[in-house]
């Protein structure tokens, strides 16, 4: 097994090289680069300058898209511009050698939910269309949500994956809070076929409804993850991207038990 680990979050532009000369010196070999609130970077040249930064430092590159997707919306306007955001981030990823875009696919709404997978199958399978013309390497990585209402349970990205030949992202803090419990063996086994394996980990607060707020991540918390990762993730190649409020802290307190 051979796990990078790293937070979510790269920091601005100007601190982007000096930052992840940062990550590599503690030790740490990945970074998901948070475009959640709006695509920061937007100019070529800056964006290969950061991706060969992250290559000579080893680190691995991912890309979280933009809050703002609902590949299931009732209007078909949103789910183009939705794709739009997606496919920009490919083309972003593409010039920074990122290896995959992690998405929240969308909602529910008075849509049924086999009908919502469809919406939302056929939705990635036009964005893989558009990266196969471009000839980009990027994947698509539809995430496991933390929210009841929302599309993206275990077996919903499973789904997907199997079907559209997507990657995928594991998000055990959203699997916690929305199933109130986190079964390793059941959900790693799962994907047990898939050699390669992205996992956003974090505390979690949560209600009924789902997820409230991520929050930092208890050590035995951290302890279950790579304990169980050991176990049921034998010869896989991981990587770990931290969502709490101190992901750098987090990440390197991970480390430890690696």
């Amino acid at each position: 097994m051979k796990i990078k680990l790293g937070p979510a979050g790269l920091g601005g532009i100007k601190e982007a090289v000096k930052n992840l000369q940062e990550y590599k010196s503690l030790g740490l070999s990945a970074c998901e680069i948070a475009f959640t609130y709006g695509v920061y970077i937007k100019n070529e040249k800056i964006a290969k300058r950061i991706g060969e930064e992250a290559k000579k430092q080893n680190i691995k590159l991912s890309i979280h898209a933009p809050y703002w997707i609902n590949l299931n919306s009732a209007e078909k306007k949103k789910i183009e511009e939705s794709k739009k955001r997606i496919l920009n981030c490919c083309k972003i990823g593409e010039w920074m050698n990122a290896y995959i875009v992690v998405f929240h696919p969308g909602y529910y709404g008075k849509i049924d939910k086999e009908q919502t997978y469809q919406n939302i199958k056929n939705a990635i399978l036009d964005m893989q269309k558009e990266i196969k013309k471009k000839k980009w390497k990027i994947k698509l990585a539809p995430e496991t949500t933390g929210k009841i209402n929302v599309f993206g349970s275990v077996d919903e990205i499973l789904r997907l994956t199997k079907e559209t030949k997507c990657s995928f992202c594991i998000d055990f803090a959203h699997i916690l809070a929305r199933e109130k419990k986190i079964d390793y063996k059941e959900i790693l086994g799962k994907f047990k076929k898939y050699k390669k394996l992205h996992i956003h980990f974090s505390g979690i607060e949560y209600t009924d409804k789902g997820e409230r707020r991520h929050i930092k991540t208890k050590e035995e918390e951290i302890k279950q993850l790579i304990s169980n990762l050991k176990k049921y993730a034998k010869g896989k190649e991981i990587v770990i991207i931290n969502e709490s409020p101190d992901p750098i802290g987090d990440s390197l307190r991970t480390l430890k038990f690696i």
